[in-house]
């Protein structure tokens, strides 16, 4: 089969398009012929190294998290789909998506939402799975409360909007003024374009700040956070780390962190919001796996509004 392939850690053009052998399945996997992914800022992190300390040292790699396809071949222990069955997930650290086939295991994978293409579908798995952990289970968000989402324009912030508006939240979204209009759109109440105002210097107070670029701290954001309030955020930073620690045995606002967890349960959530129209998907540009270098180039310049899109087979 084709796949992208790293050597070793380095810039984009580490990733090579090559030919490397079909994977095997296990009892409890499934073989997944791959229609597309997308690019997640965890990818090219992982290529350049960045965390190299949970991802070793042994090569090739093949990266990737996010995977929409066919199933072609089920394991003797997988009871919950069959050959042909439309499916969709996100596979473990540290990835192996960026190929035509994937083996996976059946806990990862849900139906695929009808009312999406392959490439739309692709999009959701990790993004969608990292707003949704942050804001219900670390945040415990509640209808009617005021949510604040940074990078509310990104891949994780599109849905972050979106599902803490279709559980009745208040969305205060911050963009770059461009894409105002595009937060608006998703359901945002409110948009700030952090060019023209800091938020951590509104008036306004928040029940949870979710930093979905994770550019700020609790120490940044105190001052809009209400006393018993919330700071989440996607990249556990030393400093991030330090006030989590600390928040965690005192009373008041609290500092998290979310790693999200791939599992069929929040796949089949996010699904039915989906095609009930609650979330939609926003893809920003789509590139064949073959360039796969140039779409991790654009993903780093952080200009991506929603998700780029990998095409891998038709």
């Amino acid at each position: 089969m084709k796949a992208v392939v790293i050597r070793r850690y380095g810039p984009a053009e580490v990733l090579q398009y090559e030919e490397v052998e079909q994977p095997k399945i296990k009892p409890d996997q499934l073989l997944v012929k791959i229609h597309a992914s997308s690019v997640n800022p965890i990818d090219w992190k992982t290529r350049k190294g960045m965390l190299g300390l949970l991802t070793g040292y042994q090569f090739p790699k093949i990266l990737g998290f996010d995977v929409v396809g066919e199933v072609v071949e089920v394991g003797s222990g997988v009871t919950r789909f069959k050959v042909g069955d439309a499916v969709y997930g996100s596979t473990n650290f540290p990835g192996g998506a960026y190929a035509e086939f994937a083996a996976i295991p059946e806990n990862l994978l849900a139906l695929k939402p009808n009312n999406l293409s392959y490439q739309e579908a692709a999009t959701v798995p990790l993004a969608a799975l990292t707003a949704l952990q942050a804001l219900r289970d670390l945040g415990n968000i509640q209808p009617g409360q005021a949510v604040l989402i940074n990078g509310a324009s990104g891949g994780v912030g599109i849905f972050a909007v979106q599902i803490a508006k279709a559980i009745g939240a208040e969305v205060t979204g911050v963009s770059s003024t461009k894409n105002l209009d595009l937060v608006k759109s998703l359901g945002a109440d409110r948009v700030i374009d952090y060019k023209q105002q800091d938020f951590a210097k509104d008036t306004a107070q928040y029940d949870i700040i979710f930093d979905a670029v994770g550019l700020r701290s609790l120490l940044d954001t105190k001052k809009v956070l209400k006393p018993n309030g919330i700071y989440i955020t996607t990249l556990p930073s030393p400093k991030v780390v330090v006030e989590s620690v600390l928040t965690s045995f005192l009373p008041g606002q609290k500092a998290k962190f979310v790693f999200e967890k791939p599992n069929s349960q929040d796949l089949n959530y996010l699904k039915d919001l989906i095609e009930a129209g609650k979330i939609r998907t926003v893809i920003d540009r789509t590139f064949p796996l073959q360039e796969l270098a140039a779409a991790h180039t654009y993903s780093e310049t952080g200009r991506a509004a929603g998700k780029i899109a990998i095409a891998i087979a038709s």
